[in-house]
Formats: C-alpha cells, sequence, structure tokens
C-alpha cells in the first residue's frame, strides 16, 4: 500500500503524515508498515539541530498512524476516526535519525466496543528502538 492509498483511510496530511508504505496488513490482527525518515523533515530543526533525533513521540505517533490503518481495516470500523486514548508501557531503545528506514510493527492485543488495545515496536535495520503499548478509541 502505498502513500496514496494510506490518505485513502487515514485523515493525516503532511507535516503529520508519518507513514511512507504499508507492506503487509492482515486484516484486524498486524500490520508492517515504513517510515523513511528525511533530513528535510520539519522537526530537525529544532530538535538537536547539530545531533538531529527524531522525537520519539513521532515515534510512538507513527506506530499510532500504523495502528489506525490496522484497525480501520476491520469491517466494524470501516469510515470510522481512530484517536489515540492512552500509551503505556512505553521503552526506547536507540536514536532514530536522518537516512534511517523506520519499520513499524503493531498488532491487535484486544477489542472491546470502541477501544482497541494494540502493541507496536519499531525497528531500524532489525535493530529495535522503541516499543509501546496504546490504546485507540473509536467515533
Amino acid at each position: 500500500m502505498d502513500i496514496r492509498e494510506i490518505q485513502k483511510i487515514i485523515p493525516h496530511r503532511h507535516p503529520f503524515l508519518l507513514l511512507d508504505a504499508i507492506d503487509e496488513l492482515v486484516k484486524g490482527k498486524s500490520i508492517t508498515a515504513r517510515k523513511n525518515v528525511s533530513y528535510n523533515e520539519s522537526f530537525f530543526e529544532g530538535h538537536f539541530p547539530s545531533d538531529p533525533v527524531m522525537p520519539g513521540f513521532l515515534i510512538i505517533e507513527s506506530l499510532a498512524q500504523a495502528g489506525a490503518v490496522l484497525i480501520l481495516s476491520m469491517e466494524e470500523f470501516k469510515n470510522k476516526k481512530v484517536y489515540l486514548a492512552s500509551i503505556e508501557k512505553t521503552r526506547f531503545y536507540k536514536k532514530v535519525i536522518p537516512g534511517d528506514v523506520l519499520v513499524l510493527n503493531v498488532k491487535v492485543i484486544s477489542s472491546r466496543g470502541k477501544i482497541v488495545k494494540c502493541f507496536g515496536d519499531a525497528h531500524i535495520a532489525g535493530d529495535k528502538c522503541a516499543k509501546v503499548e496504546f490504546a485507540c478509541a473509536i467515533e
């Protein structure tokens, strides 16, 4: 799935769309997505300009956006909106810098009513850089 197909599913747009491609989607179960981290990203201007590092909250947002695509693949949530409701058990392991390709894996842990709980982890060249459990509210 490319950027145009992603934009048909979630409402995020530049500069806040933090996905470039979906590599694998198992509807309602798991997703693998990619974010190509470029030096031209606006957040690098002010986040350690002499040693640019992608802010941790944007890594979590990238995982949440992948989670939103996954959740919206579930028949019961088609054409709904997905909002981040909670973030738990977050851990960062490695810096994300310009030139990195962030691989984002998200799995649905549970779904109850309009709340879907997910686990996500982010990797660069096979090295884990972050993990998080998060919940999304569906409207």
